[in-house]
């Protein structure tokens, strides 16, 4: 796999993140640490998601959120022991390893988004199709446009039920307008 991140982008978000965060297991700091001094190895590392599903991963979590400390999962292997995981990281520098990092990023961070790949092991029952994406973005903005006329028609009636003439042109244009520029009937 070619490396789609640069090691200076890695370097920069390993760096940030161990200043940032605090991790639950100091194994992890060690592992992270060791990263940031071998470039060779850096080169390897891929940042993404559900790292479960991959042949060779690490799940770290920090203390402020609520993912298992450590794991490490190398074929059908899973173990916590971070001392493994180490041990493996040295003897099979050639081969890639993927990082899951397990902390509060709502929303993402800069830092996170210039590093993180998208997980090329991620079944595909688990991911989300394009068609599906721009399905589900128009039902949201359907929802909203609908949601705003009845809040809309229902401040006119108010308006009329009050006798405010102005109030009643001024939503009725805002409901124009709204009409409009979502092309409703």
């Amino acid at each position: 796999m070619t490396a789609s991140v640069s090691v200076v982008d890695k370097k920069a978000f390993v760096r940030w993140f161990l200043k940032n965060y605090q991790l639950k297991r100091r194994e992890c700091v060690w592992i992270l640490n060791y990263l940031l001094s071998n470039d060779d190895l850096l080169k390897r590392i891929r940042f993404v998601e559900e790292a479960h599903y991959c042949p060779r991963a690490m799940v770290m979590s920090t203390v402020d959120s609520t993912g298992v400390p450590f794991r490490f999962y190398k074929g059908n292997v899973m173990t916590a022991d971070a001392e493994k995981s180490f041990h493996d990281l040295r003897l099979h520098e050639q081969e890639d390893m993927y990082i899951q990092l397990n902390f509060p990023n709502i929303p993402p961070s800069a830092q996170y988004l210039a590093v993180l790949e998208e997980n090329p092991y991620m079944p595909e029952t688990l991911l989300v199709s394009e068609k599906d994406r721009l399905l589900a973005e128009e039902l949201l903005s359907n929802s909203l446009l609908v949601f705003q006329e009845e809040k809309l028609l229902a401040q006119i009636d108010e308006a009329l039920d009050q006798g405010d003439e102005e109030r009643f042109y001024e939503l009725s244009n805002l409901l124009q307008a709204l009409k409009e520029t979502a092309n409703l009937p």
